[in-house]
């Protein structure tokens, strides 16, 4: 956390929790991570208005391949290979985002903040207009591909373990570690972490999980066993992507998975995003830090609904939107018209 001398974002302006009902509302947008992607996602964006269509073409161009035609056709298997996952879920984030700001719902104006969940934090940076949608679709490809080759099939696993607070599963991940890697990798918040690991040590933190008292504990079906250790071989190959390409200065501040705080210098963004890839998503804390910010609407730009489901777990009375169709983008850019929600 950001401490007793945190930041305060371009939106806070004497917005506080226990303000009025009457009074506008600040806003952060997030970005979903990998497992929100559905074979036909964004697909009425992109025929629905010219300015999501735009964002597919130029995923496509930079990729040298039609991604929008397995994202929208599949097979879902094809779509979930991690290669293509990534680069998928921040064309529809970034899509409904160019869609949001021709309707008035501009990040920088109408928007404080913007926080990502894993490759969501690519999306985000897109979004804020550090980096372009074509170095991002490029960089997550890389991301996706390196990843996937950093543990050979079968060595590493991931698992959820439900009703245990993070200093607990930190605990029981070092006693099934064994001498092999086992830790968090996403403290997601509502008692959701996700530890990360070689198989052996990772299916010993499930056994010890229900026997301190986890609601449930179950390995999640993931083809590596991303943020944690065994990743550094792919963090080695982000970190020569990354000193590759251009990031600017975003126009509103990034919740940083990894600092669980603000960041716009661009060289501290390209650090954090190489660290990233080994360390732990501290998304629970970059919600609180965002509430105990002034922040009290998170809308949820592109796939799913699962951050807003987290969101309403972390930030206790916060309002949450999704805004990944168009009767969604329709509905949340008529709030912003009515006045209700505030400028920055």
């Amino acid at each position: 956390m950001a401490g007793p001398n945190r930041l305060k974002g371009p939106n806070f302006f004497s917005h506080r929790r226990d303000r009025g009902k009457s009074a506008r509302m600040a806003t952060a947008f997030t970005f979903p991570g990998q497992g929100s992607q559905t074979v036909g996602m964004g697909k009425a964006l992109a025929d629905a208005y010219p300015e999501a269509r735009a964002v597919f073409d130029e995923v496509d161009e930079a990729l040298g391949e039609r991604l929008s035609s397995i994202i929208w056709e599949g097979p879902a298997e094809t779509l979930t290979l991690t290669a293509n996952a990534q680069p998928a879920l921040m064309a529809v984030s970034l899509a409904a985002t160019r869609v949001l700001a021709a309707r008035g719902v501009k990040i920088g104006d109408r928007v404080a903040y913007v926080a990502g969940h894993s490759l969501g934090e690519y999306s985000a940076l897109a979004a804020a207009e550090s980096l372009t949608v074509a170095d991002a679709a490029r960089l997550l490809r890389i991301r996706g591909r390196a990843m996937q080759e950093a543990v050979p099939v079968g060595v590493g696993a991931m698992a959820a373990l439900i009703g245990l607070d993070l200093d607990t599963v930190n605990a029981l991940a070092a006693e099934a570690a064994e001498g092999e890697v086992c830790s968090a990798a996403n403290d997601n918040g509502g008692g959701q972490v996700v530890v990360s690991g070689n198989k052996a040590a990772v299916e010993r933190a499930v056994e010890i999980a229900k026997a301190r008292g986890a609601r449930r504990a179950v390995l999640l079906p993931v083809s590596a066993p991303f943020h944690c250790a065994l990743m550094a071989p792919a963090a080695k190959v982000m970190e020569e992507a990354l000193a590759r390409a251009s990031l600017r200065t975003p126009v509103v501040p990034l919740v940083a998975n990894v600092t669980a705080g603000p960041v716009s210098d661009p060289e501290a963004i390209r650090r954090n995003l190489v660290t990233q890839v080994t360390a732990i998503v501290r998304w629970r804390e970059s919600i609180a830090w965002l509430a105990e910010n002034g922040i009290d609407r998170f809308v949820e730009v592109g796939a799913g609904k699962v951050l807003s489901g987290l969101a309403k777990r972390i930030a206790d009375g916060a309002e949450t939107v999704t805004a990944g169709t168009p009767d969604e983008i329709e509905a949340l850019a008529a709030q912003f018209a009515t006045g209700e929600v505030g400028h920055v």
